[in-house]
């Protein structure tokens, strides 16, 4: 998957209060004259997360005098967007995240990626280190959420690389045991939402994939997830998305409409056009009033401005690419 996510550093102070500028002195849903970066909780009830990557991008610009630059990426820093948990603290990371939130009433949006395995050793590869690491690591990932609000996007591309043949047979089954695992553990909080991934409108044969997201207990989650760290546009993943749902049991799904303004790149190695595309731009700000019925939310699952790996000059696979970032932003109207 483009788009890892595996640990965060801590800013200072200073940087915290520029990026308050990002949307203004204060909320527009009822906070007063409380400072705040968060969206209208009517439109978009996830938590704004102050100390993100982009918003310190915005503060070190704003350092430097770079107003022009710190106004393009307030458009990536003044969304919410996807929490990838880590593999080191899960517990503790997932209840910062979701203590943060709950004190702005807000809902926490995390990612879990860690699943054996993961990536099929290519840019993002690793996982945990087998079955019975990643239900620990899932059950504190739990732990942490306790009965606080939180969306999970649940293992991007795990299930798409069982059909598509790049996870080895051998580890099929203990695949499916844990991504239903995952789910039935997850779906036990009080609170929390959990969607699994289902790939994206790009895939060829969009008809393989209903009986492998059963097998993962799709039955069980509140719906799935596409379009995930992908660039198809948001009409064609409403597509996708409704006739999958035909074919598992009505479910609702998110579409991550973090990159697909400019929908897919077509040019260079088809096997690459994924991994830092040129001229691509933001989607539909993050919202649950998308007009659907079946699409409960747009969500900034992948983290606009992070490497999807070491190709086309990028960092590895998660890392800030402030070059992106900015081309993303100056690309959106």
């Amino acid at each position: 998957m483009y788009g890892s996510r595996v640990g965060r550093a801590r800013w200072t102070a200073a940087a915290m209060g520029a990026v308050l500028l990002v949307a203004g002195c204060s909320s527009s849903d009822g906070d007063g004259d409380k400072p705040a970066a968060q969206q209208p909780k009517g439109t978009d009830p996830y938590w704004v997360n102050p100390e993100g990557n982009a918003a310190k991008q915005v503060a070190s610009y704003l350092d430097d005098g770079d107003s022009a630059s710190a106004e393009l990426i307030k458009k990536i820093a003044a969304q919410p967007v996807g929490e990838w948990i880590g593999p080191d603290d899960p517990e503790g990371e997932a209840r910062r995240y979701t203590e943060a939130a709950a004190k702005a009433d807000r809902d926490a949006l995390l990612v879990l990626y860690n699943i054996p395995h993961r990536d099929c050793g290519q840019f993002s590869r690793g996982g945990a280190s087998d079955g019975d690491a990643y239900r620990a690591w899932v059950d504190k990932v739990a732990e942490g959420i306790g009965d606080r609000r939180a969306t999970v996007v649940l293992e991007p591309d795990a299930v798409l690389h069982l059909v598509d043949g790049c996870t080895p047979q051998e580890h099929h089954q203990e695949r499916y045991d844990l991504l239903k695992g995952a789910i039935e553990r997850l779906g036990r909080l009080p609170a929390t939402k959990v969607y699994l991934d289902a790939g994206n409108a790009g895939w060829a044969d969009p008809g393989s994939l209903p009986d492998p997201l059963r097998r993962a207990g799709i039955d069980q989650a509140d719906g799935f997830a596409v379009n995930v760290s992908n660039f198809q546009t948001t009409e064609a993943s409403k597509d996708f998305g409704r006739k999958l749902s035909a074919k598992v049991g009505g479910k609702h799904f998110v579409i991550d409409t973090s990159r697909n303004g400019n929908g897919p790149y077509t040019q260079g190695d088809p096997k690459e056009n994924w991994c830092n595309p040129p001229g691509r731009a933001l989607g539909e700000e993050p919202t649950t009033k998308t007009g659907d019925p079946l699409v409960d939310a747009y969500l900034w699952v992948k983290r606009p401005g992070e490497s999807d790996g070491d190709c086309k000059g990028g960092p590895k696979a998660g890392d800030w690419y402030p070059e992106y970032a900015l081309e993303l932003a100056r690309n959106t109207e």
